[in-house]
């Protein structure tokens, strides 16, 4: 893991609905580095992570994603912002009148890019997930746990340095949780951050990484004592 920093938040306020999500708020995700948020459902995880695709601006603060000053840029520039940010969402996503292929592909064509690179792309991460053999098929023809893996594959199709995701496995069964869990430490040992959120601390004791829980319109780091997530003591 590089000490460099891929995203960062300096005294990030924000506020929705005047409810207090973030309070002059630090935040550093490293180069490679696996990280969870945790918090119980409504906190505002999910917010945070529209922070760093420019989807909500802080009230306070600054928001730095690879070399974007995120809540600087114009909004020209927010879909190059984006194209260094894999999304993957809980609820799936996929357009339902497109097959696997067209699917992933579709992140590709909006960027333009020619159609040879497309194909071969797309049967690249189709590859990395282990669903080529899919490509033809709609996603109604899918599990649940095949069809998070191609929104993965859709959100490592540009490459991105990081890859967000936001509940993963939220509606997925045991075994399809396994296997998106090897998926997403599979890429980030290939040196990808990733920044996970969920609410479920079985996963985050059974693949242990860095992990921090908001609270109280802070985030605070968190390790593991026994069965119990505890607050890491504070550096000198």
């Amino acid at each position: 893991m590089s000490e460099t920093a891929v995203i960062e938040l300096r005294g990030v306020s924000l506020s929705f609905e005047n409810r207090k999500i973030l309070d002059h708020v630090d935040f550093r995700l490293h180069n490679g580095e696996f990280v969870y948020l945790i918090g119980p459902t409504g906190v505002g995880k999910s917010s945070f992570l529209k922070l760093l695709y420019r989807d909500v601006v802080p009230d306070a603060g600054s928001v730095r994603v690879t070399d974007y000053p995120v809540n600087k840029i114009s909004m020209r520039e927010v879909p190059m912002l984006r194209r260094r940010l894999g999304i993957v969402f809980q609820d799936f996503q996929l357009l339902p009148d497109r097959n696997v292929f067209d699917n992933v592909a579709f992140a590709l064509q909006v960027t333009g890019e020619k159609p040879k690179f497309i194909k071969q792309r797309v049967l690249e991460v189709l590859t990395m997930v282990g669903l080529s053999h899919r490509r033809k098929n709609m996603p109604r023809d899918l599990s649940g746990g095949e069809q998070q893996r191609i929104v993965i594959a859709r959100a490592l199709a540009n490459e991105p340095r990081i890859l967000l995701a936001d509940e993963p496995t939220g509606n997925l069964d045991p075994k399809a949780t396994k296997d998106i869990m090897e998926l997403l430490s599979t890429i980030n040992n290939r040196g990808m951050a990733v920044l996970m959120v969920t609410h479920d601390y079985s996963i985050v004791k059974k693949y242990p990484a860095r992990t921090l829980r908001m609270v109280d319109g802070g985030i605070q780091e968190l390790i593991w004592k026994g069965d119990k997530l505890i607050p890491a003591p504070k550096s000198a």
